[in-house]
Parts: C-alpha cells; structure tokens; sequence
C-alpha cells in the first residue's frame, strides 16, 4: 500500500511541473509548434491547403494545454499552410468566414500529455505493484 501511495504522489508530483504558456499575444499550436496569430491579413488566395484545427483549449488557470490549441480562437478555427511559405515559418488562422490571419512561428511547444494518459498510467503502476505485491520473498 505504501508502494501505491508513492507512485500516485509521484504522478501528482510530474503533472503538476510543467510550465505555463504565455499569454501576452493570441496563440495556436499546430503539430507540436507555437504560432503567434498576427494582425497581418492574408488573402485566400494564396492559401495552399487546410492543415489542421484548433481541437482544444489552455486551461486557463495552469495554461496546459495539448494537441492543437489556442488561447484565442474556438474550437474548430482552421488553420491553412500558405502558398511559397513553410509551416516552419508562418501559418494562416482562419478568424471568420472572409478573414485569415498569418501567425508566425515563435517556438516548439511544451510537450503536455493528456489528462487520460496519466489515468492510464496511474492504472497501470496499481496493477503492476499489486501483482508484484502478492510475490513473496523468502
């Protein structure tokens, strides 16, 4: 039993060190990248192909986050590559039906997991050390 309470200890312990996201501009995350979106107006025009979407939100107090996110647009907002530029560099950020907003790269996101992995986790060391609890040593 103590071995169980360790383990969860150390579970609460590791999600709770991650850091949080600034929020001192309007931001997406897309394949494991941040982007800050910009005021800069792209014309659809020049937009290649539809990339990806905003899937989930920062948690507003901790600013974890996971997947594509944004602290700005909703869910479903669109994100497009654009045309002669890489998606190392900049995207577009669909803000409403007419209106696209480049967001240029800024740096590689914060690997966060999401909440069911630690689940998952917790599951797993609980049957593994009541398993290797029932093994006596002689």
């Amino acid at each position: 039993m103590k071995i169980i309470t360790l383990v969860f200890l150390l579970i609460i312990l590791v999600s709770s060190s991650s850091q949080a996201l600034s929020w001192a501009y309007p931001f997406v995350v897309w394949s494991g990248n941040v982007y800050e979106v910009t005021t800069e107006e792209v014309k659809e025009s020049i937009l290649s192909k539809r990339i990806g979407e905003v899937k989930t939100k920062p948690n507003d107090m901790t600013g974890k986050y996971y997947g594509n996110a944004s602290n700005e647009y909703p869910k479903g907002t669109q994100y497009f590559q654009i045309i002669n530029i890489s998606t190392d560099t900049a995207i577009a950020v669909q803000v409403n039906r007419e209106k696209y907003l480049k967001a240029v790269f800024v740096n590689k996101a914060t690997s966060q997991w999401h909440p069911f992995y630690y689940f998952i986790l917790f599951v797993i060391a609980v049957v593994l050390f009541s398993v290797l609890g029932k093994k006596k040593v002689y």
